[in-house]
């Protein structure tokens, strides 16, 4: 009896009980480092069934805890890490921070979980509270991650540029050098419009690329940075249209700039590929943004200029991965590619994935 007692006590150590895969093993935490990572944001649902696993290594679940989805990434390899958000004015008080930090790693223990992505896309002031306080709960973040999970990994989203994009001042160095890696969100990039205010690429190429050099000016180990491609684009309705196909933009301000991406609306790849087909314009190129955009009309006559990210624009940027020795590659998100059957939606999907290995 005294050794069936102690049997149970080892297997609620190991967390065996409670698994809810359908065998323990899949529960154990994923503690492999690849030498090339595919960092995957999943929003929910089950279109992960459909993820080219062959090059998934993590999944950052932004969705709904799903056990299913927790105990086939496993099977494959692949970590799945929790999402990590709070208020900054909340954690400047050193006790609130260890009990969110607590909170989070209980949480991915109960889940199986293998790690932690730390999303605060909050506005900070070089120097102010928020500025320290953040800091301290990435380095101590990633030591409680690292001692109650061994292997576990942790990661930090970053604007585009370390150049304080968004009115995100943050001590990009010290952070960097606290957590495992830094996921570079590649887009968004006309999140703060200084100039005209007109429909532009999402992630333009030029841009985006000078950007990772100045992260890595700043010493920041390259094996740490992971690039952020988007797998959406916006919609612009266009004010005025002019000969030049140039699209004019409502003023929508953002963090003290005049005009914002957010006069346009987020379409998923899925929806883009649809609507692209029906376009008066078909699929263009601009030559200096190295981006694909259409030009289509509403059911009410007003013009729409679109602006995406395809393979096209995609693998110059996964070139540039490889070239500046970066960890890797991910995108937001895994889920809005089209997953269908249909012959043609397979093969677009298919090139979306394979664009992330570059040209």
């Amino acid at each position: 009896m005294w050794g069936f007692v102690v049997y149970l006590s080892l297997l609620v150590v190991c967390g065996s009980i409670g698994c809810p895969c359908d065998s323990p093993e899949l529960c154990q935490q994923i503690t492999q480092q690849r030498d090339f990572e595919v960092f995957v944001f999943d929003v929910g649902g089950k279109t992960w069934k459909s993820y080219n696993w062959s090059m998934v290594t993590t999944v950052a679940t932004f969705g709904k805890y799903d056990a299913e989805l927790m105990c086939y990434a496993h099977s494959q390899g692949a970590r799945v890490v929790l999402k990590g958000d709070v208020p900054l004015s909340y954690i400047v008080d050193p006790d609130n921070r260890t009990a969110w930090i607590t909170d989070k790693v209980n949480l991915a223990k109960s889940q199986f979980m293998d790690g932690i992505n730390i999303d605060i896309e909050q506005a900070v002031e070089n120097g102010s509270l928020e500025y320290y306080a953040l800091t301290a709960l990435v380095k101590e973040t990633t030591e409680a991650f690292h001692r109650e999970i061994p292997g576990s990994q942790v990661s930090f989203d970053v604007a585009w540029s370390p150049k304080c994009i968004d009115k995100r001042c943050y001590d990009y160095v010290a952070i960097a050098e606290s957590c495992d890696l830094l996921f570079v969100m590649s887009y968004d990039e006309q999140s703060q419009i200084m100039d005209d205010c007109i429909a532009m690429a999402n992630a333009p190429l030029a841009q985006t690329l000078e950007a990772y050099d100045q992260y890595l000016d700043m010493k920041i180990n390259p094996k740490k940075i992971v690039m952020g491609v988007p797998w959406y684009g916006y919609d612009y309705p266009c004010l005025n249209f002019s000969q030049e196909g140039v699209c004019s933009v409502a003023k929508v301000p953002f963090r003290g700039a005049p005009c914002s991406d957010a006069a346009g609306k987020q379409k998923t790849y899925k929806w883009l590929m649809q609507q692209v087909d029906s376009s008066f314009s078909g699929r263009l190129w601009d030559e200096k943004q190295q981006a694909p955009y259409f030009n289509y009309k509403d059911q009410s006559g007003q013009i729409h200029q679109v602006w995406y990210d395809d393979p096209q624009s995609i693998c110059p940027k996964a070139d540039a991965v490889k070239a500046k020795g970066l960890r890797g590659i991910g995108m937001w998100n895994g889920n809005i590619l089209d997953y269908s059957d249909e012959p043609v939606a397979r093969q677009q999907t298919a090139m979306m994935w394979n664009a992330l290995l570059g040209c």
